[in-house]
């Protein structure tokens, strides 16, 4: 059974509530722009009282453990509170592609997602819409929802929020796209990202723990980690796979990406214009393996 069907309907109903609340001075995600979204204000993130949905549709290409055998039912949302040059889905993250929706039509598409067969529900970019989450996840309970929820963010995240989703998300999939705070500046406008990012993985981690899958190795909670590699050594990995296997857990599942492109503004930046080489894909996998992570790690 899925998290937030444990929870009693009142404590659902109340965090939906504060974390709608906390739209009206803007503070769900660690940038605190303080706009009033209730009022359809716009900050950082381009998202106001209404979430934006790109597309909603079982996905083949995530993690294996939420694949599956019929697919991760991911719900994409427009906007962002990463601002990342390399973004290869540039389109909805920066040029809000998609439409808004009411809570009502985001439970349905819960509901669909789950009535096809798939896994869990997959909230991709939820940081800046949580709230908007909650409100739907409601409406989607009563309906019948009771596969895993998956919070698959940037990984900027506030822990004053994910203390909200604490017993209601089953699975969290952040990034930790940087180890040093200069590039997380330089290519994703994102202040103080190191620390953001440990302290909202280390509460994602208290929450779920280690990843735990079933007998078909289909995850049902705990965290999973991603990390991608640029070109230059600009993510920081070592530093990454350090904090991960030291501060979080040696059991950590990372995935460790190599699908790096040059994409949307990567070209004014001649170390990201280029595709990710061979060899440093290699390193970054044996930078992981001598820090003793290896759940998620293809063994070269």
């Amino acid at each position: 059974m899925a998290a937030y069907n444990i929870m009693p309907p009142k404590i659902l109903e109340e965090r939906a509530s504060t974390a709608l609340a906390h739209l009206e001075s803007c503070r769900i995600c660690p940038r605190r722009c303080q706009v009033n979204r209730l009022d359809d204000e716009w900050g950082f993130c381009r998202t106001g009282r209404r979430a934006r949905v790109a597309s909603f549709a079982p996905h083949f290409g995530e993690e294996p453990p939420l694949v599956g055998r019929a697919g991760s039912g991911t719900i994409f949302f427009s906007g962002c509170n990463l601002a990342c040059v390399f973004c290869q889905n540039w389109d909805i993250s920066q040029m809000g592609a998609g439409r808004e929706v009411e809570a009502e039509e985001m439970a349905k598409m819960m509901l669909v997602l789950q009535d096809g067969g798939c896994h869990n529900i997959n909230l991709v970019t939820p940081t800046h819409v949580v709230p908007q989450i909650l409100e739907a996840l409601l409406l989607a309970r009563e309906g019948g929802l009771s596969v895993p929820l998956v919070y698959n963010s940037g990984g900027y995240d506030s822990v004053e929020t994910l203390r909200l989703l604490d017993g209601i998300i089953d699975i969290y999939m952040p990034d930790a796209k940087y180890g040093q705070d200069g590039p997380a500046q330089r290519y994703s406008e994102a202040p103080g990202y190191t620390a953001i990012m440990k302290a909202a993985l280390k509460e994602m981690h208290r929450q779920v723990g280690d990843l735990e899958m079933d007998e078909e190795g289909i995850a049902l909670r705990g965290l999973l980690v991603r990390h991608l590699v640029l070109p230059a050594g600009a993510a920081g990995t070592e530093e990454v796979v350090r904090f991960i296997s030291q501060e979080i857990s040696v059991n950590t599942y990372l995935n460790v990406m190599a699908q790096y492109r040059p994409e949307y503004n990567a070209c004014r930046y001649p170390e990201l214009d280029r595709p990710l080489a061979a060899q440093e894909y290699a390193r970054a996998i044996d930078l992981a393996q001598r820090a003793g992570l290896v759940r998620g790690i293809t063994i070269l």
